[in-house]
This record gives structure tokens, sequence and C-alpha cells, in this order.
């Protein structure tokens, strides 16, 4: 984790930090740190305790975690101008994580240290409110990935996912990526995929789809 230069910049991204009465302000911007890392980073794990509470300022980072059978499964994602809901939940709990942060691309991030973490949510509410109503958003997510899960038909997902995570129209993923994103075996994701194959809505080759019907995969995806 390779730290940068102090800037208060940062604070202004986030709804809420920036109203921060001078003296909290000053608090927050001196004692935290913005740092950078590469793609591919394993930012946190099962077992280890937070010692920061990152913003992330710029980047992607997927958060999963391995179910019982050995499957991975991807809860939710952290995008710019968020923070993890998983990491806040473990520094109020004062708990280790038990799931696994991965940087998906180059992530830049403020880190608000635990101990100023425990300062500003005792003594300013501002800075309450700016931590719970982030974990109250995160956490309606994951009842929405956990209803989708439990409840939703998985070509109905697997065709929203691919809208969702294709890039002009390409989406560059493994059969076993998109399992562990729908949380489902890689045989249940093949078959469908060569369901819509056969349907002519996307072609494949190895670790790449490509949409070729729109609409056809669109009309499945908003059922």
């Amino acid at each position: 984790m390779t730290a940068l230069a102090k800037t208060d910049d940062w604070i202004d991204r986030f709804d809420g930090l920036s109203r921060l009465e001078p003296a909290l302000r000053n608090v927050l911007t001196t004692r935290s740190h913005v740092v950078r890392l590469p793609a591919d980073s394993v930012i946190f794990g099962p077992g280890k305790s937070p010692d920061n509470l990152l913003l992330l300022l710029q980047g992607t980072v997927r958060v999963q975690q391995l179910a019982e059978s050995g499957r991975e499964v991807v809860l939710y994602r952290v995008t710019a101008g968020e923070s993890c809901v998983l990491t806040t939940a473990c520094m109020l709990a004062y708990e280790d994580h038990a799931a696994e942060g991965i940087a998906e691309t180059e992530i830049v991030a403020a880190a608000i240290p635990r101990g100023v973490f425990d300062e500003l949510v005792a003594s300013s509410k501002e800075f309450r409110n700016f931590v719970f109503r982030a974990y109250s958003r995160r956490i309606t997510d994951l009842f929405h990935v956990i209803e989708d899960i439990a409840f939703r038909r998985m070509d109905i997902r697997l065709a929203q996912k691919i809208i969702e995570r294709a890039d002009t129209g390409v989406l560059k993923a493994t059969h076993a990526q998109l399992a562990a994103e729908l949380g489902t075996a890689r045989e249940v994701i093949s078959r469908q995929l060569a369901e819509f194959q056969r349907r002519g809505w996307i072609a494949q080759s190895r670790g790449v789809i490509e949409i070729r019907d729109c609409d056809g995969l669109r009309g499945l995806a908003e059922t």
C-alpha cells in the first residue's frame, strides 16, 4: 500500500464529510492519508482486523466470500465515492473480516485509521450520519443480492449481468467468474450461455462473450 501526499481535497468528494466543522475536518484530513494500490491487490481478507476505513476515490473493489461449497460468491463492488460496508461493520463491532476485498483496478483511497474513526464516531453527529447512511445503503444492496440468489431465475440474472458488464458489447469473463458473480455453479452458467448462443443472442470464445442480439438479451433481462 503506497501512501500519497496528504491533501484535504478528497474530503469534498463525500457528501456529509464536506459539512464537518473546521476542527473535525482538520482532525480527519491531518490524521488520515491517501493511498494507491495496484490492480489485483488483496485489500482485506477473512480473519484480519481492519486498521483503516477506506473511502474510495478512484477504481473498483470487488468484495467476495468463499461459500461452504468452495465456490466464490461476489457480494458487491465498491466504486469511487463509496466505502465498504463490511469494513464499516467490522470497525464498529471490533470484529475480523469474514470476506475478502480485491482491487479490480488500480485504486486510490483515503484511509481513515481506526483511532480517528472511533474518535469521530463518538464525537461528531455529522460523521456518524455519514457512516450510517453509507452503511444502510449498502445493507439494502446486500438484501437485493440475497433476494436475487434465492428467488430470481438464473437465465434472467445472467442476461442482466452480461448487459451490465459488457463494454461496447463485449464481456471479458470466464464461466467460473460469472458463476462467482451470480452465486451459482460454473456448469449452470455454461448451460445458460450455450442456450443464449443457440438463440443467437451471444457468441462465445475463450474468456470472451460478445453480444450479437442486444434486443433479444435485453428482452429476457427485463422479464
